[in-house]
């Protein structure tokens, strides 16, 4: 008995010296500490991270086909990525990528092969497997060529392709051995081929990702990144302040913005702005009623909660499909404040004294100021907001179960109009069902415009489709329009992100192979 005892402490020496030895060497390089706001993260899959904070997490663990270049959420600007180069059909139905060799996952899943890229994109077409399946509905073959060529044959023409399979939602590649190893904990333990690697979890208090020094474009300069979970914005501002943060997200209010800059923060305020909509859910009494729904629409006086949100962060919307994206069109105009008109569509609908109404409200600072705003707009037509304030993920788990018949939601998504219709206002979007995304509204008047676009082969027909959309969205009320708003973010005088920030899909700054700080 006494050899097995001392191969087993004999093995128990080996590792702890294995991990002294990587301790000293991350020793070397410095962390770099940033807090999003977040009071926990609910998944680092980054075919199911939804929320801003997850996604912003994941991002730094996961490659795509092609990229925005850090700092960019311009499409016309993709690069490649594990995707050394591509080819299209001259229809754009068949996409051809050919693969970089040598690309290594995380955590000793090897090397980077076609059949990961096969199995991620079917993994993301997969309602089961995927919060965005709807974006990949359009898939109809994924072949593996050889090792390092894939071939994607679509169901129908999209010249738009590049970007769903970018670095940006389901476009992100994963382990096929290691998501099929831990299946449901994929997310707790994710795998991927980023400039960063999984380190852990600790429930409430932090993430921490630890540098990846096979990246294939080269060891990072940081150590590692750890999110520190500050839900506070008192509390996080503190934190930055005293030096325990080097990064931090701030409050998107112009106040906050021109109070912390005298105070010689250094403040990024960059694209894309998340689009601000009030979804009216129709399957709630009375908003089944158009009339009630007109009503509260005309009751919202959007200038005034845009002057609130500021001039250097926010800008009103005129449509449903966001500010700046292609496709967005306005037309049908925004729903003029007309609080007489509120009270007088009321009482046509049957209700003049009134109506009371329920919202599930996040407390986050991006939301609960704008809707208390709201609710007090309301009240002057005699229509009562009863708001349950309740924490982030709480909003979200609700809000996907039907519980609040105004749900304040703000996203930023690939800037076409497709993106935005299919999610929000397709009914096969809809809460509840099989395909669902963000139609909390279960909008359905422009399904077929929405899904006759989504098939348009000519430029002009798919403008002409969209419009036709919105027009259709508008009439019915399926949701009032508020503003975009830009992503507010500070960084300490030590922290160099190595790149000029102007935008990040993902919504936060990107930490890259080149991100320094000096503490």
């Amino acid at each position: 008995m006494k050899r097995p005892i001392l191969s087993v402490l004999a093995a128990a020496l080996l590792a702890a010296g294995a991990c002294m030895h990587v301790a000293a060497h991350a020793a070397d390089r410095p962390e770099l500490r940033i807090s999003s706001g977040a009071a926990d993260n609910a998944t680092l899959d980054p075919h199911r991270a939804t929320s801003t904070v997850d996604k912003g997490v994941a991002s730094e663990m996961f490659d795509a086909l092609v990229r925005f270049p850090p700092g960019s959420a311009d499409p016309k600007a993709l690069e490649p990525d594990l995707a050394t180069s591509w080819e299209s059909s001259p229809d754009s139905k068949v996409w051809t990528f050919h693969l970089r060799k040598g690309v290594q996952f995380h955590a000793g899943y090897g090397e980077l092969k076609a059949e990961d890229v096969v199995y991620s994109l079917l993994r993301a077409a997969d309602p089961k497997r995927s919060s965005f399946a709807n974006n990949f509905d359009l898939l109809d073959k994924v072949e593996a060529v050889d090792d390092y060529t894939v071939k994607i044959t679509l169901k129908y023409p999209d010249a738009a392709f590049l970007g769903r399979v970018s670095n940006y939602h389901g476009g992100n590649i994963v382990s096929k051995k290691a998501a099929e190893k831990l299946g449901d904990k994929f997310g707790a333990s994710p795998v991927g081929t980023g400039p960063f690697a999984f380190g852990e979890h600790v429930t409430q208090q932090y993430v921490k990702l630890v540098a990846n020094d096979n990246y294939f474009r080269g060891k990072p300069q940081l150590g590692a990144i750890v999110y520190r979970m500050i839900p506070s914005d008192s509390a996080r501002e503190l934190a930055f302040t005293s030096g325990e943060i080097d990064v931090m997200q701030g409050k998107r209010e112009q106040r906050w913005v021109e109070r912390s800059s005298k105070r010689g923060m250094k403040v990024d305020i960059f694209d894309p702005a998340e689009f601000r909509t009030l979804h009216l859910n129709r399957t709630i009494k009375p908003l089944d009623s158009p009339k009630v729904r007109l009503a509260i629409a005309s009751a919202v006086n959007v200038d005034e909660i845009v002057r609130y949100a500021g001039k250097d962060v926010a800008q009103k919307g005129c449509s449903v499909v966001p500010n700046g994206y292609l496709g967005e069109d306005c037309s049908a105009g925004a729903y003029p404040y007309d609080v007489a008109k509120a009270k007088q569509l009321l009482a046509e609908a049957g209700f003049p004294n009134g109506i009371e109404i329920k919202s599930v409200v996040s407390n986050i600072s991006a939301q609960l100021p704008i809707m208390e705003i709201v609710q007090a707009q309301l009240a002057k037509a005699g229509i009562k907001l009863d708001m349950e304030v309740v924490d982030h993920a709480t909003y979200q788990a609700k809000s996907r179960q039907d519980q609040s018949a105004l749900v304040f939601y703000g996203a930023a998504r690939f800037p076409n109009a497709d993106a935005y219709l299919s999610e929000f206002y397709d009914s096969a979007s809809a809460i509840g069902m099989p395909t669902a995304m963000s139609n909390f509204s279960h909008c359905s008047v422009a399904d077929a415009d929405i899904r006759a676009a989504r098939v348009e082969p000519d430029a002009a027909r798919q403008l002409a489709l969209w419009k036709d959309a919105q027009v259709k969205i508008h009439d019915d009320v399926c949701a009032i329009p508020l503003f975009g708003l830009k992503q507010v973010w500070a960084h300490g005088d030590g922290v160099s992100y190595g790149y000029d920030l102007k935008g990040a899909l993902n919504l936060q700054p990107p930490v890259t192979e080149k991100t320094t700080v000096k503490h």
